[in-house]
This record gives C-alpha cells, sequence and structure tokens, in this order.
C-alpha cells in the first residue's frame, strides 16, 4: 500500500494532547477533518484519528482521538503524518495533487517545442505558480490559470502551455 506524507509535527500545545503540525497536504480542511484517519511514516499499522482541527497562524493544531496527555503527544514530537492510498480524497476534474505536477515537463501548445521540466510549486493566493527549470538551469515562474496552461497530462507527466509575453525570458 502507499501512503502520502501530509504533516510534519513540531511540538504539542496545551496539556491536553493537541499538536502543532506543518503542513505537507494540498487540502488541509479536507485532510484534518474530523474522523479521518492518518498514520505515522515508519509505523504505519499505527492509526491516529483526527478528533479537532483548526489553523494557527501559519500551522495548525490537532487533536487525535488516542492521544490525551502531553506526555503521548511528546513522543510524536518530529514525526511524519501520512495517509494511505486509500484515505485519499477524489479531486475534482482540473485539480491534482502536487506530487503528480512535479516532474512534468513543459511543452509549447503550439510547435510542441520542450520548455523544461516543473520543479516547484508556490501558492501564493489566488491561484498555484508553477516554478518551471529549463535545461540550460534557468527557471521561471509559469501561473496556473486558464490562459496559460492548456492540456495536463499527468499519465505522460507533460503539460501543455501558451506563454504569455514575459513569463519567461528569451535567450
Amino acid at each position: 500500500m502507499q501512503f502520502y506524507d501530509v504533516a510534519k509535527i513540531l511540538t504539542t500545545h496545551g496539556l491536553a494532547g493537541e499538536l502543532k503540525i506543518a503542513l505537507i497536504t494540498d487540502f488541509p480542511q479536507e485532510r484534518f477533518a474530523a474522523g479521518n484517519k492518518l498514520s505515522l511514516k515508519n509505523d504505519t499499522d499505527r492509526t491516529l484519528t483526527v478528533k479537532t482541527a483548526r489553523p494557527f497562524k501559519q500551522f495548525w493544531l490537532v487533536q487525535f482521538t488516542e492521544i490525551d496527555t502531553i506526555e503521548v503527544a511528546k513522543q510524536l514530537m518530529g514525526k511524519i503524518l501520512v495517509v494511505s492510498e486509500f484515505n485519499q480524497h477524489q479531486l475534482p476534474p482540473g485539480t491534482y495533487y502536487y506530487r503528480d505536477i512535479l516532474g512534468c515537463r513543459v511543452l509549447d501548445n503550439l510547435t510542441g517545442n520542450d520548455l523544461g521540466q516543473i520543479t516547484g510549486i508556490e501558492a501564493p493566493g489566488a491561484n498555484d505558480v508553477w516554478e518551471v527549470t529549463e535545461d540550460s538551469g534557468n527557471e521561471y515562474l509559469l501561473p496556473y490559470i486558464d490562459e496559460v496552461v492548456k492540456q495536463v497530462d499527468i499519465t505522460n507527466k507533460r503539460v501543455y502551455v501558451e506563454l504569455l509575453e514575459g513569463l519567461r525570458d528569451a535567450d
């Protein structure tokens, strides 16, 4: 069975076993909804059930049903929370997991020219921005908007785009 990282446990919060976590997931509201099941990386037989969760500054505070004291919570500091492939949500059309986009080749929709590889993703606000690295090592940013991204082919790891003027510095 495949597991995917969703958060890193940073520290405890309070005395009742609540944990402060750093997100690695794209969908925290769904991933940390009450009743959802997560596991610990390298100990996937141990299942934790989300009791409550809420955003806290740039982190999240999560309480698990199985953890009700600070002593038990301290044992989890530094560990990675994972979700099994069976507990993942189906995504609506036109949305993708970051892991599916990373590594895709970017191709010009009109000419078929290879424009580089997606090497990073930022989520600064209204839409994601994909970091593209050309074979020469040059990097540029690609907004994930309909005017630019014309087709995403996850199966073949290809993204077809029509670049707007100024998005990519020409050599």
